[in-house]
């Protein structure tokens, strides 16, 4: 009876997910963070694959080929199909896998938010000959570059050879790529249906822009980048033929005398893709209302008025970054957990919040009671992550990936060190068809379902656990650093080799708490005493 219950709750989570696949990035430069780390974050939003897997890298012969791969975001039932092959490099490294793939041995990190791109531009397979999407550029770049820049000139260099293929709606692409010392934004799009490789023409248009250091940026699924200097290789790279397709296209004249803008040029003026679209503008109205707090920021603003990057009034840490993920609006006049619809009489007759009251409302809820739906950063995730690298350490401590599956509301983080060389079953092990509760992913989700039913008790529950264990990973982090550091000093191996026994360790506790959770809020919130 009691099961039947909880697994009916399911359904929760998952009607949530009301709108547009939408990923929001955080990205912060070594001066504006705590430690003096570069910390990259993103919420993966969708029903992507989220079994995060250690992919070692290798010795290659000459001759080799690495294939390239359509349906890689694992966002339905469609399986990787090979569409091409590109040629192999003596040497790759080795990256933690998932949907969009986000990290390497080396601290490299890759946050990405998919963007608009205006029709014209956009390519179709196999109408199309262009193979290179971006969950498989991320992947060849975390194989085979160390830092942002190479990452970046690498992937752009392949696409506009191989061709860039949107994957998401066919849209454009962004992404936060950094590295210890350093962060930047990059963006790409496709350059139309008809391209294809014997045409003599780059198969994509790209640009990117540094992130100053004392600086903190933000993607929220629309072009953050408008004006390039190509002669500032310091803080500006871009593929030679970035303006050709808006001249070609009438959009854009160099004889005006007017400075071209790649974001005006080539973000489209409707649809949810656009910078005037409300579920854009309120997410980069909650991290800015919370870094720059004196910024007297408009809720309902144009995206132009909020700068491509800005300098926090408090430096930022992971601590921050994940509060951030998880915000649902709350303090802000989009709280869909503070409309008065939830406003409820009391004991006495006074109106009082309702214990139903949740800032994620499912669709039902929301029609019932004529909630507006207002896009919170923590909906729709099927993971999050928060990166942490750090040029003072070796690669293999100095990088940490922070992963929580599932919604980050709900979520656990776990710290995974980049000398990590493999995951627990666990946080791989999930099949969307089936539910199972040798899943993290699938426990934290029917967590999330129990608690969001009454929200307002059953939500201290989940901190009461929750918050304990990240407490401990984040106080823990200077004596774990500092044992793997006397390991490394006589034996790099063995320091892996205790990294990624506490990685599993702490996985594997992480898991059985959050289905200890379920079971205990089960027991506690049974629909019989709801009467």
């Amino acid at each position: 009876m009691r099961c039947g219950f909880a697994l009916s709750c399911l359904c929760l989570l998952l009607s949530v997910s009301s709108v547009s696949h939408g990923c929001t990035v955080i990205v912060a430069g070594r001066d504006a963070t705590v430690d003096g780390s570069v910390i990259t974050s993103q919420t993966a939003d969708g029903w992507y694959d989220s079994n995060l897997r250690y992919v070692p890298g290798g010795e290659h012969l000459s001759g080799d080929t690495a294939p390239v791969y359509l349906h890689l975001l694992g966002e339905d039932d469609r399986k990787p199909q090979k569409i091409g092959e590109i040629p192999q490099v003596p040497m790759t490294y080795g990256y933690f896998k998932t949907g969009y793939s986000s990290y390497n041995q080396h601290q490299l990190a890759i946050a990405e938010s998919t963007i608009g791109q205006r029709d014209e531009l956009k390519a179709f397979w196999p109408e199309s000959r262009a193979i290179m999407t971006i969950e498989q550029l991320e992947i060849f770049a975390l194989q085979r570059a160390k830092t942002a820049r190479e990452a970046i000139l690498l992937m752009g260099s392949l696409a506009e050879a191989y061709g860039f293929l949107g994957s998401c709606s066919n849209e454009g692409e962004s992404l936060a790529v950094a590295d210890p010392k350093e962060a930047w934004i990059f963006e790409i799009m496709s350059v139309g249906f008809d391209w294809v490789p014997e045409s003599g023409r780059p198969g994509a248009i790209w640009v990117a822009k540094r992130v100053p250091d004392d600086h903190v940026a933000v993607l929220a699924n629309a072009s953050r980048i408008d004006f390039v200097d190509p002669t500032d290789g310091e803080n500006f790279m871009s593929s030679e033929n970035y303006m050709e397709p808006a001249i070609r296209n009438g959009w854009y004249d160099p004889a005006s005398g007017v400075p071209f803008s790649w974001r005006d040029a080539y973000s489209p003026d409707t649809g949810v893709w656009t910078p005037s679209s409300m579920w854009i503008r309120g997410r980069f109205y909650c991290i800015l209302n919370d870094l720059v707090p004196s910024g007297n920021w408009d809720p309902y603003g144009e995206l132009r008025s909020y700068p491509f990057s800005f300098v926090p009034e408090k430096k930022v840490s992971v601590p921050v970054v994940i509060n951030l993920l998880r915000s649902t609006h709350e303090g802000t006049v989009f709280s869909m957990e503070d409309n008065q619809a939830w406003l409820v009489p009391g004991v006495n007759g006074e109106l009082r919040k309702s214990e139903l009251a949740t800032p994620l409302p499912e669709r039902a809820t929301r029609v019932l009671l004529n909630i507006p739906y207002a896009r919170p950063i923590a909906a729709k995730s099927s993971w999050s992550f928060v990166s942490q690298s750090r040029s003072w350490l070796p690669d293999e401590i100095g990088g940490v990936l922070w992963v929580g599956l599932g919604l980050p509301h709900f979520s656990c983080y776990v710290p995974v060190y980049a000398g990590s060389r493999d995951t627990a079953d666990s946080w791989r092990n999930f099949d969307p068809d089936v539910f199972d509760h040798l899943s993290m992913r699938w426990c934290v989700s029917l967590a999330g379902d129990l608690v969001n039913r009454l929200y307002q008790r059953a939500m201290k529950d989940l901190l009461a656990v929750r918050g304990p264990i990240e407490e401990d990973f984040f106080g823990s982090q200077p004596e774990v650093e500092a044992e793997a550091l006397d390991l490394y000093s006589s034996s790099p191996e063995e320091c892996s080799q205790f990294l990624t026994a506490l990685t599993l360790s702490r996985m594997d506790m992480v898991h059985k708490t959050y289905w200890q959770l379920c079971r205990e809020l089960i027991a506690k919130y049974s629909g019989i005493k709801f009467w």
